[in-house]
């Protein structure tokens, strides 16, 4: 047999191993990519000690940037959810658009909460504001639901330091700054598409109430000024800008409009790298939202112990990823998938956004479609002259396939099931619908993006 058509199957193989050791026989996903890459190596004849190399060349490779980033954006979100940041946000935005326009608020309130916080535990934090505007107005809880969960999953899939763009830049190699350039074009669109647009249209063909256990207490965030709003804004926003000034001065240097041994280049350089300007952003949180607001240093202490519990399994998958990829490249199935592609002339941004979609729909964690799907496009582009914008536009697809179609095996459809007290059937309409929507019109963006500019 054709090495090339060889290495091809055994990946294939890879990836229904992965499927069946996840879904069917329910093995966790950090060990499920560990047999997945063991069984790439193996077959495609790598030495044993190469193989145990390769896997924690893998494993370290992709973790040294990773757990930097994560652990420190989930005590910054951490310090967001105890402070009531979140809800001092959403407050004066709502009240900032006005009545009418509560939907566009309650989507932007997603869209910026999630940047730092988890989109379960921002959605836990933020339903309580969605059961008292149903309950003032009248309205169908899907109303208010459908534009925040839009917001918060746009962001959660697509805008660093959120896990899974952060893993995905980190495996294909894309700068952060271009990831959130990129992010935020495609995603507002896809989270007014998905939010507003489509929360207007569902909550007329669906009434759901406020589920009756629900009490209302006035909200504390009432008593909070709007220096208090600026202040939160600026501490979500502030590693964002600082990653974008280092992308923006890296442009510069490579167009030759300034010189690359120039000091203030330097220093915008390291302040803007996600270590640093994460670090910033956390230290002032932790002073503004931490001392600030009456908290000592062990209950801070505390809250950052708590925040890295569920930060830890993220980076534990996501280092498998790193380990998954390494394999495909060092066996040569990484080239020979390549070319197999390159043969029948699909499009590397095209065969990305299809890997994320099958593997989101079979297995459902986004965070692991995600990852699975870098590491398998990973080698592929490496060998091709492609830009860090390229890069970028790609690790969106890889985002916007694994948004696609989550239902009963997605831990994210029962959390909303739950929380808005519907049917399986109703979730599938809204909450499996708006994923949907983000999916597609995320890749369609993306699509047009890379065709027109690349």
């Amino acid at each position: 047999m054709d090495q090339t058509l060889y290495l091809f199957i055994i990946t294939s193989l890879s990836i229904l191993l992965l499927l069946v050791l996840v879904m069917k026989l329910k093995v966790h996903a950090f060990i499920s990519l560990l047999l997945a890459s063991c069984f790439v190596g193996l077959a495609s004849g790598m030495p044993f000690m190469e193989l145990i190399g390769s896997l924690q060349k893998g494993m370290g490779d992709i973790l040294g940037f990773i757990t930097i980033v994560v652990g420190l954006g989930a005590i910054l979100g951490k310090l967001l959810e105890v402070s009531g940041g979140a809800q001092t946000m959403a407050h004066f935005l709502i009240k900032g658009f006005g009545e009418k326009r509560t939907s566009w608020a309650l989507m932007l309130t997603g869209f910026i909460v999630s940047i730092p916080v988890f989109l379960d535990v921002g959605f836990i934090i933020l339903i309580p504001l969605v059961y008292a505007l149903a309950n003032k107005s009248g309205n169908s809880l899907l109303h208010y639901a459908i534009p925040l969960l839009a917001g918060m999953a746009v962001t959660h899939a697509f805008i660093p330091p959120t896990p899974g763009p952060v893993a995905v830049a980190e495996i294909l190699n894309a700068p952060l700054g271009w990831m959130i350039i990129f992010g935020v074009i495609v995603g507002l669109p896809c989270a007014i598409l998905a939010g507003p647009i489509f929360g207007e249209y569902i909550s007329k063909k669906i009434f759901v109430p406020v589920p009756s256990h629900i009490e209302f207490k006035d909200e504390a965030t009432s008593n909070a000024s709007k220096s208090d709003f600026y202040l939160i804004a600026f501490i979500i926003i502030l590693p964002l800008i600082l990653i974008l000034i280092a992308t923006t001065s890296n442009l510069l240097v490579e167009t030759g409009y300034i010189k690359g041994d120039n000091y203030l280049l330097e220093i915008a350089q390291f302040l803007g790298h996600p270590f640093i300007a994460l670090t910033i952003a956390t230290l002032v949180a932790l002073y503004f939202l931490g001392y600030r607001k009456g908290y000592k240093a062990k209950q801070l202490l505390e809250f950052s112990d708590r925040a890295l519990a569920p930060a830890g399994l993220i980076i534990v998958i996501t280092g498998a990823g790193g380990m998954f990829k390494e394999i495909l490249v060092q066996s040569g199935a990484g080239e020979a998938l390549a070319e197999v592609f390159i043969a029948y002339n699909v499009a590397p941004i095209v065969m990305a956004y299809l890997i994320a979609v099958i593997i989101r729909i079979i297995q459902g964690s986004a965070t692991v479609a995600m990852v699975t799907a870098a590491g398998m496009i990973s080698p592929i582009i490496i060998d091709m002259d492609m830009s860090d914008p390229h890069k970028a536009l790609i690790g969106i697809a890889i985002a916007a396939g694994a948004c696609i179609l989550s239902h009963v095996n997605d831990s994210g459809f029962w959390l909303v099931k739950k929380y808005l007290n519907i049917s399986e059937k109703e979730t599938l309409q809204t909450w499996t619908t708006l994923e949907t929507i983000i999916s597609l019109t995320g890749f369609l963006i993306v699509l047009t993006i890379s065709i027109i500019f690349m």
